[in-house]
């Protein structure tokens, strides 16, 4: 039998972000249709709009919706950024849960998007023949539901290089050079980690930010981490040998060995140590590179390197839905589409390094030629193709999959940034916080 869900549980965790409110502006008359490069015709409609939007972290879309804004100038855009997506996910289970309160295109995290994908009449049906074959397909299949509703409009995916500090590797005697570091740095993750020991050996910064990012760049290598595929059942906890082998071995690296800055990600204590030299390396997907170059401003000697340990990796990755709540379903449905063309995303990878889910967009020599100057000069379009290629495994994230995470993740910060448990102890809490979901 299929586990079913918790009921929905109050939120009361504000949205912490900034609401932009994009003034229309340019000329063009006002029936004009949408491009190919839009996804479809524009509503006939010529009367002023206010279309809402809800994203989170960094999707590089504020240019863009100027750029939509001056094409259909009837059309206002209020833009809602939450600082992370688990605050963009909070929103929006209070939202479906009230019957209110969401924007017309709600963004939406893989990691949480099948929790919604039990409530498909939540959500308009974004299928449409002006968008067929655009993605990957099994983009589009993670946004499907059984009987064929489309739920969401795929953004990015999450390719993940091993981005470094130069600098930092060359004063502890480590080679800088980008094909010389992915070859240090090929193999498994104790290839990865014993690299780390000589690194700490020879500074005073820690080799990577975070144990949960290093825990969740294994736990997205695994096939099916927390639930049975065939059943959407969730696995035991306390027999899941996997994921306890992948918890101690990122433990034993990130305190054992103190390879660990002992950092949440997205803390202000994150945030700042870009500026003082708090780590060498941290796991990025094409979405960091942007997070990467905001928090580290003004410091030199980032690069990527074209390496992943223990083969390819893939980290997120989003889609853009329109909730049955939306004043302007058909509107918003062509402003998804419009930002999820291969014009578009290839735009957004270039603000901000969100890599494209668009089969055309992934051929394209514009992407393919894109270097950051940020990091060097890294030929990031090329880099994060060949990771994209190097991904052979699309693990199964069901309904329960981001609670049950939920509570590893807290295991491991117990350790590793709290200091307040060992790994044992921090597991037998873990395993009890499991059981208390109910899905066993």
């Amino acid at each position: 039998m299929r586990t079913s869900m918790r009921p929905w549980l109050p939120v009361t965790a504000g949205l912490a972000g900034i609401t932009m409110v994009l003034a229309g502006c340019g000329g063009g008359s006002t029936d004009d249709s949408t491009d190919s490069a839009g996804g479809g015709e524009s509503s006939d409609s010529s009367e002023p709009i206010t279309l809402t939007i809800t994203t989170f972290n960094e999707f590089g879309y504020e240019d863009l919706l100027d750029e939509y804004m001056a094409d259909h100038p009837n059309i206002t855009i209020e833009h809602t950024k939450a600082a992370t997506s688990n605050e963009a996910r909070d929103k929006m289970l209070t939202g479906v849960a009230a019957g209110s309160g969401l924007t017309d295109i709600e963004a939406i995290e893989v990691d949480w998007l099948a929790e919604l994908m039990q409530y498909p009449d939540q959500f308009v049906d974004l299928t449409n023949a002006d968008v067929e074959g655009r993605w990957l397909d099994w983009k589009v299949a993670q946004a499907t539901t059984p009987d064929g509703k489309l739920i969401g409009y795929g953004t990015d995916i999450g390719p993940e290089g091993v981005c470094y500090r130069s600098d930092l590797f060359a004063d502890a005697g480590l080679p800088t050079d980008r094909d010389e570091v992915a070859a240090l740095l090929e193999g498994s993750w104790d290839d990865y980690f014993n690299v780390g020991k000589d690194f700490v050996a020879n500074s005073d910064s820690a080799w990577f930010d975070s144990g949960n990012a290093i825990f969740q760049g294994v736990v997205n290598q695994m096939d099916a981490a927390y639930e049975d595929p065939s059943t959407g059942d969730a696995k035991d906890l306390a027999s899941n040998t996997e994921i306890q082998a992948a918890y101690e071995k990122v433990l034993a690296a990130s305190v054992d060995d103190d390879l660990s800055a002992h950092l949440t990600q997205w803390s202000d204590d994150w945030t700042a140590a870009f500026q003082n030299d708090g780590f060498a390396t941290m796991l990025c997907p094409g979405w960091m590179l942007g997070v990467v170059e905001g928090n580290a401003a003004g410091v030199e000697g980032w690069d990527i390197a074209n390496v992943f340990p223990g083969g390819g990796g893939n980290w997120g990755g989003s889609f853009l839905t329109v909730p049955a709540q939306s004043a302007h379903p058909e509107e918003a449905r062509e402003l998804a589409a419009w930002l999820t063309a291969p014009e578009q995303q290839i735009k957004a990878f270039i603000s901000k390094g969100t890599f494209p889910s668009q089969v055309d967009a992934l051929s394209s020599d514009e992407l393919l030629s894109q270097t950051n100057a940020f990091f060097n000069d890294a030929p990031t379009g090329q880099i994060l193709a060949d990771r994209a290629a190097a991904v052979t495994v699309a693990p199964f994230k069901g309904a329960n999959y981001f609670a049950i995470h939920q509570t590893v993740v807290d295991a491991i910060t117990r350790v590793d940034v709290d200091a307040t448990d060992d790994a044992a102890s921090s597991w037998d809490k873990a395993v009890t916080a499991f059981n208390e979901l109910g899905l066993s």
